[in-house]
């Protein structure tokens, strides 16, 4: 078997699950898998909150959203599950968005697959649960390109390789935020319906996001730029 093992295609193991095992429930294998330097790729299907049982708010969950067992707006920031991954130096990391670049989910996909090593690849995925105001789940699409030009989302690739070659491991693959964040958080009910019932405190968390946003944008362009 072994001498004809040329004639065997490479096995391609993925891991697919959403940010509820992978941030919260699940990240304790998840991080256990990464730290083994395995050839595996796994896949984030990122929705910020527990969508197969009801909405729960998950580590994913964005500060100001209201979800189950957060229905006054969660508290606390969402966890940076592609920056803990980077930590590690050896493991592909990639965030990427369909309706914002379709060509770059594709390359990020192909990337972690060509990739000897743990790579991980986290997808923004629209949900029901965010109550997208205008056209539902049908502008689906819409309201993932929407997330990255508003700055709410951002698209990078690390790409351990590219050190070797002397070159800088991380690219920045979104553009500067084009729309006010608050345009697209008014666009969801999971952020507009506490406007509606605590607009005082909405206003102050919303505040919150934004600078923290756009301090993230911020240090992920000063990660790009340096040699």
């Amino acid at each position: 078997m072994k001498k004809r093992q040329d004639l065997f295609a490479k096995p391609s193991v993925w891991i697919m699950g959403g940010d509820g095992w992978a941030y919260d429930i699940g990240y304790g294998g998840l991080d256990h898998v990464l730290a083994m330097n395995r050839n595996v790729n796994i896949l984030v299907l990122d929705t910020e909150v527990y969508s197969n049982t009801g909405g729960q708010a998950s580590k994913s969950t964005p500060l100001g959203s209201v979800a189950k067992f957060a229905f006054d707006g969660k508290k606390t920031q969402k966890k940076d599950l592609g920056k803990i991954a980077m930590a590690y130096g050896n493991v592909y990391v990639a965030t990427a968005s369909m309706g914002y670049d379709k060509p770059g989910v594709v390359r990020a996909l192909k990337e972690a697959e060509e990739y000897d090593g743990p790579s991980i690849v986290i997808v923004y995925a629209t949900c029901i649960a965010h109550g997208i105001q205008k056209g539902g789940m049908g502008m689906s699409q819409d309201e993932q390109k929407k997330a990255v030009e508003s700055g709410f989302w951002v698209n990078y690739r690390y790409d351990p390789r590219r050190s070797f070659e002397g070159k800088n491991p991380f690219q920045l693959d979104s553009k500067e935020p084009t729309i006010p964040l608050k345009e697209f958080l008014k666009g969801e009910v999971r952020f507009n319906s506490l406007l509606k019932t605590d607009p005082e405190e909405a206003a102050l968390l919303q505040d919150e996001l934004q600078n923290h946003y756009q301090k993230r944008f911020e240090e992920y362009k000063k990660m790009a730029s340096e040699e």
